[in-house]
C-alpha cells in the first residue's frame, strides 16, 4: 500500500477514535415531569449600542398551550410589557429585540408564557466606565455524558459567578451529541445559565454542535459525510438552521444577513460593550473543503489526499493552494470595515472558533506525531495570512477555542511576531487530550521558560511564538481521573482600559479562584500591550503625532491604493505609527466632525518630523 493511502487510513481511524462517541454517551434526555410553570429553560442576551437582543429556549411546548411570549421589563417597580415573541418551531426559542435600549443603568427582566411561567434576570449596565473589563471565555463542553457518567459544572459554575464578569463567551462545541441538539442544548443550558442570566454573553457554533466530526463549510454545500472533508454541511439544513437560532439569534444583527447556499444562515458581526468591540467571526464557515482541492491539484495531493500528516518528509508548504478559501471575501471585508470603527471603543478583540495556526503535535491517546492537520485554521496558509493582515491592522488579539489545548502564541506572516497574541482557552471537559511538545526548544525563548516555548514553524510552515501551553499532564492522566489533571478549564482575560493591557489567565477545574492557594497553569497569567498585537520591528516611521485631544483615532491608509495599513485609539496625546514600507501615506485623526487629514505624509527609516493635530 502506497505511503498516502497508509496515511489516509490512519487519519480516518483517528477521525473514528476522536468523533465516536456513542459508546460514551449516555441518552440525552429531558428531566422528567417538567411543569407547565417551568416550560422556559433559560436565556441569552447581548446589548449593542442600545439594542438589546434576547433569546429564551423552552421545553417543549404542550397540549394547547400558546406558541407565543412577552418580555417584560421592571419599571418604577411594576412589570412592563416591552416585547412580544412567536415560539419558534422546530427548537422551542423565542427571540425579542428593544430599540433604543437604555443602556446607563441595569434593568430587571421577565420572560413570561401563558401567565404561569416566569423567568427572570438583569440586564447589566454598560460598564463602559469601568477602569478594567472582564470577559470570561469557555469552550468544548465535550463528553458532558460521558467519560465516567455525567460530568459536574458546578466548579465552573461557582467560579463563573465570584469572578462576576461583564461578558462571557463560549467559543464552540457546546454540544457534542451530533443528532440530539435539542435535547443536549437544554441539558446545556441547564449546566450553564446561572452564569448567564444576569451577564451577556457570546456563543458561536463549531463542527460538533451542527453534527459533525470536523467542518470545512465551503459556503454551505451539502457534504457527503459527517466527516466533512468534501467541504460543506452534513446535516439537514432545517437542523443547521436550528442550532444557530438556538445558539446565535441573540447576538447583535449580522453584517451582511444574506444566507449561504441553500439557505443557511450567518451570524458574524460585532458587539461594542464596555468599551471594548468585539468581531465576531465565523472561521469555519466558508472554508474550502478538501475532495474539490483535491482532485484539481493531484500533484500536490497524491493517491486521493489526507486529513492530516504524519510523515516529517513531506513539504507542507505545498500545500498553499492560493484557491483554497479560509474567511471568505465577505468576512474579510466585515474585518475590514469593523477595523476603522471605534465609536465607544478603546480596544478591540477577535473571537472565533479555533486559532490561526497548528499549536497541538500530538493528539488522542496516540505517540504518534501529527505534523500538519488540514482541520487547523494553520491551513490554507494564504487564507490564514489574509485573515491575520486583516486582524492586526485594529491591534486586535483574538481569543478562540476548540483544540481542548490551552495556549498563548504570538503569530506571524511575513516574519515572526508581526501580528496578534491568540489566547485558546482550555476545554469545559478535556477527553480527546491534546500535546504541543517539539523535538526542540524554539528559538529566541525566554530563560527559564519551558523548552515547548519560543519561536516555530507550525505543520504549514507559519510562523507562531508559542508563550504558554497547559500541556496534559503525565502519566496521571487515567480514564475517569480528575479533570484537572486533564488540563480541562476555562480562560479570562482583563482588559485595564487605562494602561491598555490585556492580561490572559487560565484556570484549571475544581479550584478556588479567589483563594491565594489557587494557582492557573504554568505560564500564565500573561500580559501583553494593545500595541503588540502589531508590532513593525524591521520597517518605517511617519511623523509624531501632537494630538490636541486625548485618546483619538488615528488610522493609516496608502496615499495612492487607500488600502488601510493601522487604525488606533490612542492612549494619550502623542503616537508616532509605522509601516512596513517606505512611500507616501494618509493619516486621518480624530473621528466624527473632528477630524485633521495629512496627506502624501513619508515614511522614513527615522523619523523626526512632528505633526500637530489640531482638533
Amino acid at each position: 500500500m502506497k505511503i498516502f493511502k497508509r496515511l489516509l487510513i490512519l487519519g480516518s481511524f483517528l477521525f473514528v477514535a476522536n468523533y465516536s462517541f456513542a459508546q460514551y454517551t449516555d441518552i440525552i434526555k429531558l428531566p422528567d415531569n417538567i411543569k407547565p410553570k417551568d416550560r422556559i429553560a433559560f436565556a441569552l442576551y447581548t446589548v449593542h449600542e442600545n439594542t438589546l437582543k434576547l433569546t429564551a429556549q423552552f421545553h417543549p411546548i404542550k397540549a394547547m398551550e400558546p406558541f407565543s411570549s412577552t418580555l417584560e421589563i421592571k419599571e418604577n417597580g411594576k412589570w412592563v410589557k416591552r416585547a412580544e415573541s412567536r415560539i419558534i418551531y422546530p427548537g422551542y426559542t423565542a427571540p425579542f429585540r428593544i430599540e433604543n435600549w437604555d443602556d446607563t443603568k441595569k434593568a430587571q427582566y421577565r420572560v413570561t408564557h401563558n401567565n404561569v411561567a416566569y423567568y427572570e434576570g438583569t440586564i447589566k449596565k454598560n460598564p463602559i466606565n469601568k477602569k478594567e473589563f472582564v470577559l470570561a471565555a469557555l469552550t468544548c463542553n465535550s463528553m458532558s455524558t460521558g467519560h465516567g457518567g455525567d460530568l459536574p459544572k458546578d466548579d465552573i459554575v461557582k467560579n463563573i459567578l465570584k469572578l462576576d464578569p461583564d461578558l462571557i463567551f463560549f467559543s464552540g462545541d457546546q454540544v457534542y451529541e451530533h443528532s440530539e441538539h435539542y435535547l443536549a442544548w437544554l441539558k446545556f443550558g441547564r449546566e450553564f445559565s446561572e452564569i448567564f442570566r444576569n451577564t451577556p454573553v457570546v456563543i458561536i457554533t463549531d463542527d460538533h454542535d451542527i453534527g459533525q466530526g470536523n467542518i470545512w463549510g465551503e459556503g454551505g454545500k451539502l457534504a457527503d459525510s459527517r466527516r466533512g472533508i468534501s467541504g460543506g454541511y452534513y446535516m439537514p439544513i432545517e437542523y443547521v438552521n436550528e442550532v444557530e437560532r438556538a445558539q446565535t439569534s441573540h447576538l447583535p444583527d449580522p453584517y451582511d444577513a444574506r444566507p449561504i447556499e441553500r439557505g443557511i444562515g450567518v451570524y458574524y458581526t460585532d458587539l461594542k460593550w464596555g468599551g471594548i468591540s468585539f468581531a465576531i467571526l465565523e472561521d469555519r464557515k466558508f472554508k474550502s473543503g478538501l475532495t474539490e482541492l483535491v482532485k484539481a491539484n493531484p500533484d500536490v495531493f497524491p493517491d486521493g489526499g489526507y486529513e492530516a500528516v504524519f510523515d516529517s518528509k513531506i513539504d507542507t508548504k505545498k500545500f498553499d493552494i492560493p484557491e483554497a478559501t479560509l474567511l471568505g471575501e465577505r468576512q474579510l471585508k466585515f474585518l475590514e470595515d469593523w477595523t476603522t470603527d471605534w465609536e465607544n471603543a478603546e480596544m478591540k478583540t477577535v473571537l472565533s472558533q479555533t486559532v490561526l495556526a497548528m499549536i497541538d503535535n500530538y493528539t488522542g491517546k496516540h505517540g504518534k506525531e501529527i505534523f500538519a492537520d488540514f482541520d487547523s485554521n494553520a491551513w490554507p496558509q494564504s487564507g490564514r495570512n489574509r485573515a491575520l493582515s486583516a486582524i492586526r491592522k485594529s491591534f486586535s488579539p483574538m481569543i478562540s477555542g476548540d483544540t481542548h489545548l490551552a495556549t498563548v502564541a504570538k503569530l506571524g506572516i511575513e516574519n515572526w511576531n508581526d501580528s496578534g497574541y491568540n489566547f485558546t482557552t482550555p476545554a469545559i471537559a478535556n477527553y480527546w487530550l491534546r500535546w504541543w511538545q517539539p523535538n526542540t526548544p524554539g528559538k529566541n525563548k525566554a530563560k527559564e521558560a519551558a523548552s515547548y516555548t519560543g519561536e516555530y514553524l507550525d505543520g504549514f510552515q507559519n510562523k507562531i511564538t508559542v508563550l504558554a501551553a497547559a500541556n496534559p499532564t503525565l502519566p496521571q492522566i487515567k480514564e475517569g481521573g480528575a479533570l484537572s489533571t486533564r488540563a480541562a478549564g476555562f480562560g479570562v482575560i482583563r482588559y485595564n482600559k487605562e494602561k491598555r493591557d490585556i492580561t490572559f489567565e487560565c484556570w484549571p477545574r475544581n479550584v478556588d479562584i479567589n483563594s491565594p492557594k489557587s494557582k492557573q497553569y504554568d505560564g500564565w497569567p500573561i500580559t501583553i500591550s494593545q500595541e503588540s498585537n502589531f508590532e513593525i520591528k524591521e520597517g518605517y516611521e511617519l511623523p509624531k503625532l501632537l494630538i490636541s485631544k486625548e485618546d483619538q483615532v488615528v488610522t493609516v491608509f496608502d496615499q495612492y491604493t487607500s488600502e488601510v495599513i493601522s487604525s488606533l485609539r490612542t492612549n494619550g496625546k502623542e503616537y508616532q505609527p509605522k509601516v512596513f514600507n517606505k512611500g507616501k501615506y494618509k493619516i486621518i485623526v480624530g473621528e466624527g466632525k473632528y477630524q485633521k487629514t495629512f496627506n502624501n505624509v513619508s515614511a522614513k527609516k527615522r523619523n523626526k518630523d512632528v505633526l500637530k493635530a489640531n482638533l
